[in-house]
């Protein structure tokens, strides 16, 4: 019953009010301020920041925490919203479940700096955490919606150079910038404004080639990833992202298919169980990657 309401309450209330926003810079201080207050996190939530370079980097944690392990978290927002304090309530969630320390970068948003800075940030993000003595071993990196797609990307420029975390899990993954999917036409999306994905991969590309790995994963050749997981809805217009980008890690991908729930629903924790039990899923994967890579 809880679910029907929330898809409702998205398909009727929030999915109009995205498909009308003209102003990413309104968008992304609105978000700054709503998804803190939206997507609640658990009590003793400890929020920290530092700098590297230019780079901000959130820092969250709930109770005691691996010293010795870290989730680099790439969140998600169409390239337009997003941070470490909108994300803060499910990074909180991740971290108490996990029991492990999230870092979250604030990459470049496309109406600061276009394609690749969000990647190069990144990538920063990652040698950021290197230079502070983690291993790869010691990092599982994550993602969602378009930081689920480049979370992926991250990982093709890992793996290439051999230094490929212990694993990674995406929630929503968009991997796919030529939006070949079906699925972007076939489902009745409850959340995302499909009509406006075209304006936003022309604003972010800036006439660069859509099928980029470092924008569209789905084209990239991995060498020998790291276990993933990846979880969509059934009824998303992303689900071909997802299934294809599944094919393209071929055995090293782990597809969880949910019925019934919208984008990134594991945000709603606490509203509905699919995204408390879509949320264990996830730490117990992590807690069964870092036992393997540890052999």
């Amino acid at each position: 019953m809880r679910l029907r309401i929330l898809n409702a309450w998205l398909r009727y209330a929030v999915r109009p009010v995205l498909g009308r926003a003209r102003s990413p810079e309104r968008q992304a201080r609105a978000f700054d301020r709503i998804g803190p207050r939206l997507f609640r996190g658990p009590p003793f939530i400890c929020h920290l920041t530092e700098r590297a370079g230019d780079l901000r980097l959130h820092w969250i944690s709930v109770g005691r925490t691996d010293p010795r392990r870290v989730i680099l978290y790439l969140h998600g927002g169409a390239f337009i919203v997003g941070s470490g304090v909108a994300y803060r309530g499910l990074l909180g969630r991740i971290a108490k479940l996990t029991g492990l320390r999230v870092c979250a970068p604030d990459y470049r948003l496309l109406q600061d700096t276009p394609f690749p800075a969000a990647f190069d940030d990144a990538v920063r993000a990652w040698d950021a955490l290197l230079a502070k003595g983690y291993r790869p071993s010691d990092i599982v990196l994550g993602g969602d919606s378009a930081g689920g797609g480049l979370m992926l990307a991250l990982l093709v420029r890992l793996c290439a150079r051999g230094t490929r975390p212990a694993a990674c899990f995406a929630m929503s993954p968009w991997t796919d910038m030529t939006l070949c999917g079906d699925s972007l036409r076939s489902r009745e999306e409850v959340l995302l404004p499909v009509g406006r994905m075209p304006e936003l991969v022309e604003r972010y590309l800036q006439g660069a080639a859509v099928d980029d790995p470092r924008a569209s994963p789905i084209f990239a050749r991995f060498c020998e990833p790291p276990s993933v997981l990846i979880q969509v809805g059934g009824g998303e217009a992303l689900l071909d992202d997802a299934r294809r980008m599944a094919d393209v890690l071929g055995d090293a991908a782990l597809l969880r298919v949910w019925d019934d729930v919208p984008h990134v629903w594991q945000m709603f924790d606490g509203y509905i169980p699919e995204a408390r039990a879509a949320l264990r899923e996830i730490a117990d994967f992590v807690h069964t990657s870092f036992v393997m890579a540890s052999r």
